[in-house]
């Protein structure tokens, strides 16, 4: 793999962002977005970039929280497989999390993209994105917001989906033209059963071509090696999935 660390001029600053794709490509590849968890840009989530970028894909990952600080600066110094210590970390990290609002986040993603499109290398075709908890939401809002570029998305333990307020996430489905692929998790108590089940009525009526399922016995948070919830085979299931969702839609 080739990868580096690039700078991006996002609308509040200089957002790095973690850049990956296969050496021995022939000829444009096409992007994907990689939008990290509420944790950060760090080794495991590199590592997943790259397990995707060897399918064939030119891969970005940004520093969503480049408001906050570098990603060297925002990375765990916990470890975060002892649970106490992953309920103390997430309590300093929510703040930033609540912090980039959809109005922010809406721009900074417009910007992610088009710095991927414009990347040599990089197929004009439609681009992917794959996002985690609170990546995942986002990846539901660049798939609204910019559905003239963005063809299919993966959404892995992904709460919040569906609220009451007039923001919710579910309520942006009909400006979706993208494949979508959700994998939940039932020991998730930021998306409970009704939500799971609000969420799939709202995919079905919108007419979004999708795939949605629950993975038993799994946490929010399952893909995540670094964390006491990693589950590895639902973090397998979620790597054959979407593969698969990007081979029939981008390759």
């Amino acid at each position: 793999m080739t990868h580096q660390m690039i700078s991006i001029a996002a609308p509040g600053g200089t957002a790095e962002a973690y850049l990956t794709r296969p050496d021995d490509a022939g000829g444009p590849l096409p992007g994907v977005l990689f939008l990290i968890d509420a944790i950060g840009l760090r080794p495991r989530t590199t590592e997943m970039a790259d397990r995707i970028a060897s399918w064939g894909y030119v891969v970005l990952a940004p520093n969503l929280f480049y408001r906050n600080g570098t990603a060297a600066d925002l990375e765990p110094t916990v470890d975060l497989t002892e649970p106490d210590a992953r309920t103390a970390f997430f309590a300093e990290a929510m703040p930033r999390v609540h912090g980039l609002t959809d109005d922010l986040a809406t721009d900074d993603l417009s910007v992610y993209l088009d710095t991927l499109r414009g990347l040599d290398g990089v197929s004009d075709g439609d681009v992917g994105a794959t996002g985690y908890c609170m990546g995942g939401r986002l990846a539901l809002l660049a798939a609204a917001t910019r559905s003239d570029v963005v063809g299919a998305i993966g959404m892995f333990h992904t709460g919040g989906l569906v609220t009451d307020t007039p923001s919710s996430p579910h309520l942006r489905l009909p400006q979706v033209r993208a494949d979508i692929l959700a994998i939940h998790a039932d020991e998730d108590h930021s998306l409970p059963p009704e939500s799971v089940a609000a969420f799939e009525h709202a995919l079905t009526s919108s007419g979004v071509t999708h795939s949605a399922s629950v993975f038993g016995g799994a946490h929010h948070g399952y893909t995540m090696s670094d964390t006491a919830v990693f589950h590895p085979e639902a973090t397998e299931r979620h790597f054959e999935d979407l593969r698969a969702l990007f081979t029939r839609r981008l390759s």
